[in-house]
């Protein structure tokens, strides 16, 4: 392997088993370091900057990065235009790899390829779409809220417009493929269609690429995002923010960016859709006589709940409309009481001397349910 040919993986210094984000972080940290504006004058640095992208155009690419696995440099060489075997899809009759070398080959043109042949043109492709987990307070699912958020995205290059070519100039007509974005091979008695390796389908060239994206059209930076979560969302709300994604191909439309919602755990209330559930503690004397409770709502104002004497541990007690907003509709939940009555652990000598006295005068009826408990026992298990 000539030096001109340099093993892409040993070019931005990564294993050949290295994942798609580990490429990208070599190839940034290099481009910085190579890139003809930081090295003005430096043709050393120039020519490894363009190998440093070389390698990097094929190896981010899955369909290109497994091609160059299995067939090296020759996956690219003029050989693939049937030009008499010297790529991996040359060899016409007889020649090359010999007849039906390649079974898949075959397939792939009966029914189908999935690299886009078919003698049609690859459009530049639309832009990713994007995921942006965003963590919001119970309030805030409440209220709504209008924020801001900051994601790192591939955007329109200022420089070319998003052309990918240098201002200026514009995009030809690719010389191997005369426009077609696709070349042929002779494989056996069968001809194989591939897009074509110089402009990857595309049918155009781009003879002086823009420096800024190195002729992507796109270059990647931090933008902000301005995000409107309405009134009632709860975990697992998507709110999808359309051309927001990254930018396209060579001005092709960009994705979407899609914001998922998580609301955070609330001290106080926990919920279940539309319901607001919580656990209000009331002294036994409140259970036994009667009395209310004011709980705070998250609109800023005040629920009073009535609390019936007699009242048990347990019980729930519902105020309607109490809970969370109708996620783009109208009203409100219902907020759910869960009465929890506590029995006093520090009393004073007269309190003491006060419950001395109620139990000498317990009959056993003050309190049915558990002298039918003790009752059932007798039944069973005999005085």
């Amino acid at each position: 392997m000539s030096s001109a040919q340099l093993d892409y993986y040993q070019t931005l210094g990564v294993a050949r088993d290295a994942d798609g984000a580990t490429i990208k972080s070599a190839f940034r940290k290099l481009a910085m370091k190579y890139h003809p504006d930081r090295n003005p004058g430096d043709s050393e640095c120039e020519a490894k900057f363009k190998a440093i992208n070389e390698a990097y155009e094929c190896l981010k690419d899955p369909q290109k990065r497994a091609a160059y696995d299995r067939y090296g440099h020759q996956a690219f060489t003029q050989g693939m235009n049937g030009a008499g075997g010297g790529g991996p899809f040359g060899g016409g009759f007889g020649g090359g790899r010999g007849d039906f070398a390649d079974i898949g080959d075959i397939f792939e043109t009966i029914f189908g390829s999935a690299f886009g042949g078919g003698g049609q043109r690859q459009q530049n492709r639309r832009g990713a779409d994007l995921r942006y987990d965003l963590q919001v307070t119970l309030e805030e699912a409440f209220h709504g809220k209008s924020t801001e958020i900051e994601i790192e995205v591939s955007t329109e290059c200022d420089a070319c417009n998003g052309t990918g070519a240098t201002p200026g100039t514009s995009e030809r007509q690719c010389n191997m493929c005369h426009g077609l974005g696709s070349v042929r091979a002779k494989q056996g008695l069968f001809v194989i269609e591939r897009p074509c390796p110089t402009c990857n389908g595309r049918g155009t060239v781009i003879e002086n690429p823009c420096r800024g994206c190195r002729g992507e059209g796109r270059v990647d930076r931090v933008r902000t995002v301005k995000v409107e979560i309405p009134a009632g969302v709860d975990t697992g709300t998507r709110i999808r923010l359309a051309g927001k994604g990254e930018a396209g191909q060579r001005g092709a439309p960009p994705g979407d960016l899609y914001i998922f919602l998580h609301v955070q755990q609330h001290p106080v209330f926990e919920r279940d859709g539309t319901t607001l559930l919580t656990r209000v503690p009331v002294s036994f004397t409140t259970a036994a006589l009667g009395g209310c409770v004011e709980i705070p709502d998250l609109d800023g104002s005040t629920n009073r709940l009535e609390i019936p004497a007699g009242i048990q541990s347990g019980k729930q007690l519902r105020v309607r409309g109490g809970g969370m907003p109708v996620l783009q509709g109208r009203g409100r939940g219902d907020l759910v009481v869960e009465i929890a009555v506590e029995t006093p652990t520090r009393l004073s000598r007269r309190q003491r001397e006060i419950l001395e006295e109620f139990r000498a005068t317990e009959t056993g009826e003050e309190c049915p349910e558990s002298r039918g408990f003790f009752d059932k026992l007798k039944d069973v298990f005999g005085s």
